[in-house]
C-alpha cells in the first residue's frame, strides 16, 4: 500500500514517529510525507523553518514547494508536487490542514487529474459548530464531496461532520501518539531535590499554555481550598495568564507552595511529569476565541493527559471537548470551572493512594493499548483497510 500524507505538523521529525511506524507495520507498504520546504510556525518560534528531505527507505520525508508559510488553510503546493504524485502514485492521499483546506481541494484535483483513484481523506481536530461564507464554503464542500474517509481527531468532531452534511466513514483518533520509550514511570529523586519538592508533599501537576481557557484560575482556586494540606504545585509552561496567576497565588498565602519552571524540551517533559502525584488538565470551553470561520473552543484531545498515563501518573481533567473520553475510566472527571468539585477529586488522591496509584496503572495500559505511536498506526492503517 502506497500512502502519502501532506501537513506542516511533520516539519518536526518528533511528529513523524507514527507514520515511521506505519511504514514498518507490514511488507509492501510505503508512506511519503509532503512537508512544505519553508513554514514560519509562529509562536514562540518566530523564525522560518526550512525542511530537509529524508529517505528511510519505506519511509521518507520530501519538502514541497509552498504558498503560505503560516496559515494552514490557505497552504498549497508548487508544481513540483505534480511530479511527485505521478512518480509515487499514492493509493490513499492524507492531508492533515482540516475540512476547508486548500492543500486538500489541491491534492483532491491532482487526484483526478492525473487519474491515480487514490482515496481521499483528511484530518481534523475541529469540535465546534461554525458557519462559512463563499467562497470558503465551496471549498469545504468540494472537500467533503471528495472524501472517501475522514479522520477526526474527538468525538465531538465527528458530530460537527455529520452536520455539515458528511455520510461517509469516520475515525476516531488524535494526530500524534505518545513516545511510550521516552514517557515511562521513573523515579526522579535528584529532580526532586534541585526543586525542593519533599517525599512527604503531594504534587498537583500541569503543563501547557498559562491561557484563561486552560482552567488554571480554577486549579489555584481549587488548591486555595487546600492551603493547610501538605502539597505542591508544579507548573509547566509559560503563557499571558503568568502574572495573574502569581499575583492570585500571593494574596492567597500561597506563593511557596508553587514551582514554576518556564522552559522545558520536550525529551524532559516525562521527568517533570514522573515528579507528579497526580496531572490535571482543568480546561474551560470559551466562546471569546475566534478564527477566521468559526467561534469559541473547547479541549480538542489534551495530549498531556495519555503522555503522563504512559507515565503512570493518574490524571484529572475537566469535562470540557474530548477530555472525558480520553480518560475514560482510569482517571477522575470533574464538571468545568468547579473548582470546589475539583478540590474534592484532588483530596481523593491524597488521601486514598491506593485509589490513585490503581488509576495510574489503568491509564498506563489504556495508554499502552490505544494511544503509542504503533498503536495509532495499526488503527489507521486498519482505516485504510476498510476504505
Amino acid at each position: 500500500m502506497k500512502i502519502l500524507v501532506a501537513s506542516h505538523t511533520y516539519i518536526v521529525d518528533l511528529n513523524c514517529e507514527k507514520l515511521r511506524a506505519l511504514s514498518q507495520l507490514e511488507p509492501g507498504i510505503e508512506v511519503t510525507v509532503v512537508v512544505p520546504k519553508c513554514w514560519k510556525p509562529g509562536g514562540v518560534q518566530n523564525k522560518i523553518i526550512t525542511t530537509q528531505y529524508r529517505d528511510e527507505g519505506k519511509f521518507r520525508i520530501v519538502p514541497v514547494s509552498n504558498f503560505s508559510q503560516n496559515h494552514q488553510g490557505m497552504l498549497t503546493f508548487g508544481a513540483d508536487l505534480i511530479s511527485l504524485l505521478h512518480q509515487f502514485r499514492p493509493q490513499i492521499i492524507q492531508v492533515e490542514q482540516g475540512s476547508r483546506g486548500l492543500a486538500y481541494a489541491e491534492m483532491i484535483a491532482l487526484n483526478q487529474f492525473l487519474g491515480l483513484k487514490a482515496k481521499n481523506i483528511f484530518f481534523t481536530w475541529w469540535n465546534l459548530p461554525y458557519k462559512l461564507k463563499f467562497p470558503v464554503s465551496l471549498i469545504e464542500k468540494y472537500n467533503l464531496t471528495h472524501s472517501h474517509g475522514i479522520i477526526s481527531g474527538n468525538q465531538d468532531g465527528v458530530e460537527i461532520l455529520r452536520q455539515r452534511g458528511y455520510k461517509g466513514p469516520i475515525k476516531v483518533m488524535p494526530q500524534l501518539g505518545v513516545d511510550e520509550t521516552l514517557f515511562t514511570p521513573k523515579s526522579q529523586p535528584e529532580l526532586a531535590d534541585k526543586l525542593g519538592i519533599k517525599t512527604s508533599e503531594f504534587v498537583v501537576g500541569f503543563v501547557g499554555r498559562f491561557v484563561q481557557e486552560k482552567g488554571l484560575l480554577t486549579l489555584l482556586n481549587a488548591l486555595v481550598n487546600l492551603k493547610d494540606k501538605s502539597w505542591k504545585l508544579l507548573l509547566l509552561g509559560r503563557g499571558p495568564l503568568q502574572s495573574e496567576l502569581m499575583s492570585k497565588a500571593e494574596e492567597s498565602k500561597i506563593k511557596d507552595k508553587i514551582i514554576l519552571v518556564e522552559s522545558v524540551p520536550h525529551d524532559q517533559v516525562c521527568d517533570y511529569i514522573n515528579l507528579m502525584n497526580t496531572l490535571v488538565l482543568p480546561s474551560e470551553t470559551t466562546h471569546e476565541f475566534k478564527t477566521l470561520t468559526a467561534a469559541g473552543w473547547k479541549e480538542q484531545f489534551g495530549h498531556v493527559l495519555i503522555e503522563a498515563m504512559a507515565c503512570k501518573v493518574p490524571v484529572i481533567g475537566s469535562n470540557s471537548g474530548e477530555i472525558p473520553h480520553v480518560i475514560g475510566e482510569t482517571g477522575l472527571v470533574f464538571s468545568e470551572g468547579d473548582a470546589q468539585a475539583l478540590a474534592d477529586c484532588l483530596v481523593q488522591f491524597m488521601e486514598k493512594p491506593e485509589l490513585a496509584k490503581s488509576l495510574g496503572e489503568m491509564g498506563y495500559q489504556k495508554a499502552m493499548a490505544k494511544y503509542t505511536n504503533k498503536a495509532l498506526a495499526q488503527q489507521q492503517l486498519e482505516f485504510y483497510k476498510e476504505l
